[in-house]
């Protein structure tokens, strides 16, 4: 997995570049070309009038040691770009067009955080990843072990005679060093028309990224910002009335505890896997706004304004339109919680998906695709009405998935992630259960497998001499003992025997309640939410047997 990545996104404020204020409109004079490292703290003036656009991207996108980097580099007095600013005649307040990076860590240097003190902790609202506070750690501790920290230099000049050589040195430099500042001159139309112009010749932003920006103001981009946070950090949303904010953050909250915690370690250590990854994550923003959009079957043309509004098939396509007032994006987000709770958590009408069998390759890691995947089977056997008989073989479909979980591996491989490896990976889902409800032998089901177009050419049944090994335990080789043993010890379901993921198990009666049955030890059994409610009550209406124990309970 890869490294833990410096939230500095709480440190610069945003901001429509159009934002309305009762002041009015002032002319600049002259702007300074320069601006000093003690303009950065929290009581500088220039510090409480610096904005970040509304929709910029999150400021989290460099590691521990280019943070360290940065900051060393400036107190060396290397060469670092100069900072492009616009400030607004209207607000008065000034914006970053390109720098919003290396602005933040020295702003983090000085008032020492990097994603888990104090603003951070205001504008998360406590709800800080761990992988975000093991991030900002290890920043600290490199910056103090290279340069030391921004308290500690101030007070160098001060007690020169014990400070060590180095450190002084450092501290002159700190006095007289200053960032180099570069102004756009315009109206807001302008201001933002150079942002994607900078931003896109330096480091392009990310394809899912620019298509949020874009849909800003519409529902799928504003219900993904939403969840991708638990409804903290930068409120999007923050133009609805209260009522509706408290919502939005609500249904996020409910959203991300559902499906990203706890959260995950690189390493593997607990079977307490979240169904949807790491929610701190490069692929997190782009798995989410997938799950958003496939959900409430948003089509990209739908929101981008310049494309073809109809569909493949010559239908029309509706428009995806700004929300005005937020009821859009609530029944967006409300949605995706219908189904995420379909697949994990501990509503009646939850399967309770075990993570480890359906999200996760073989060797630990998290498959985006796979989650979306599973969500788009279990709705397609909604929309079939075969979610009892899905679960009449459950048992047997899970046991396939887990012995050819390579299968997983080799279609994300050939396909690529999210969105292009979903239909793939949909059909093998389908065409596996398919082959198992008609009874078919496990080379019948493989052979059906490959009969599918999209399959065809990427499944390969591995042989012992597929495999090979180092000398030492890599992390994927433990995580791959991990999840197979998490897999080969996880509680099953008394109903339908398919593996249990314990955070969304039920206790079930086993003579239930309206029979006869008691609240005792012995007449207890756990099950999945759905086998315990509308399978199991479903079986007894039809008076059939349940699949794994051969009782009508």
């Amino acid at each position: 997995m890869a490294a833990p990545l410096v939230n500095m996104d709480a440190l610069i404020p945003r901001e429509d570049f159009e934002a309305a204020t009762t002041e009015p409109s002032t002319q600049p004079s002259i702007l300074s070309t320069t601006m000093k490292i003690t303009d950065l703290g929290p009581d500088s003036l220039i510090y409480n009038v610096l904005r970040k656009p509304d929709f910029q991207r999150e400021t989290a996108n460099w590691s521990p040691e280019k943070v360290a980097e940065l900051v060393s580099s400036f107190l060396e007095g290397d060469l670092i770009p100069s900072v492009i600013l616009w400030r607004s005649t209207i607000s008065g307040n000034i914006f970053v067009i390109d720098g919003a990076h290396r602005l933040s860590a020295l702003i983090a240097w000085v008032h020492d955080d990097y994603g888990d003190k104090h603003a951070s902790m205001r504008f998360f609202d406590n709800n800080i990843p761990e992988e975000q506070k093991r991030a900002a750690r290890a920043t600290r501790e490199l910056i103090r072990d290279s340069v030391g920290s921004y308290s500690e230099l101030s007070l160098a000049l001060r007690n020169s005679d014990t400070t060590p050589k180095d450190r002084l040195r450092l501290a002159r430099n700190l006095s007289a060093f200053a960032i180099h500042l570069q102004w756009v001159a315009g109206e807001a139309e302008k201001a933002e028309s150079s942002f994607f112009k900078i931003n896109q010749q330096a480091t392009p932003i990310d394809e899912t990224e620019l298509s949020m920006i874009k849909a800003r103001h519409k529902p799928n981009a504003l219900a993904a910002r939403a969840f991708i946070r638990a409804g903290t950090g930068h409120k999007y949303w923050s133009a609805f009335e209260s009522s509706v904010q408290s919502e939005i953050e609500k249904l996020a909250k409910e959203v991300y505890d559902l499906i990203f915690k706890p959260d995950l370690d690189s390493q593997i250590k607990t079977s307490d896997l979240p169904v949807a990854g790491r929610g701190y994550s490069a692929d997190s923003v782009k798995m989410v706004f997938e799950l958003v959009n496939f959900v409430n079957d948003f089509e990209p043309d739908m929101w981008r304004n310049e494309a073809p509004k109809r569909r493949r098939k010559g239908a029309p396509l509706k428009v995806l339109e700004d929300d005005e007032d937020g009821q859009a994006t609530i029944k967006c987000m409300q949605a995706v919680k219908k189904a995420a709770s379909r697949i994990a958590g501990k509503d009646p009408a939850s399967l309770g998906l075990h993570p480890a069998v359906y999200f996760y390759s073989a060797t630990g890691r998290f498959q985006p695709a796979a989650f979306l995947a599973a969500i788009a089977f279990v709705k397609d056997l909604e929309r079939h009405r075969a979610v009892a008989k899905f679960t009449s073989v459950r048992a047997d479909f899970e046991d396939f998935l887990i012995e050819y979980k390579y299968f997983l591996n080799q279609i994300v491989q050939k396909y690529g992630s999210l969105q292009r490896s979903v239909s793939p990976i949909l059909a093998m889902h389908k065409a596996v259960y398919q082959a198992i409800e008609e009874g078919l032998a496990e080379p019948d089901v493989i052979e059906r497998l490959k009969s599918q177009s999209s399959l065809r050419s990427s499944l390969k049944v591995r042989t012992e001499d597929d495999k090979r090994h180092g000398r030492n335990f890599s992390t994927e080789t433990k995580n791959f003992v991990v999840i197979r043993n998490i897999i080969e010890t996880a509680p099953k379901c008394a109903i339908c025997d398919a593996r249990l993921n314990l955070r969304s198990m039920t206790f079930d009666h086993i003579l239930r309640r309206e029979d006869g049955g008691s609240g005792a030890p012995e007449n207890a059994q756990l099950s999945h939410p759905y086998c315990n409610s509308g399978y199991k009550e479903g079986a007894h209406a039809a008076e059939v047997s349940l699949p794994s124990t051969g009782r009508s309970n």
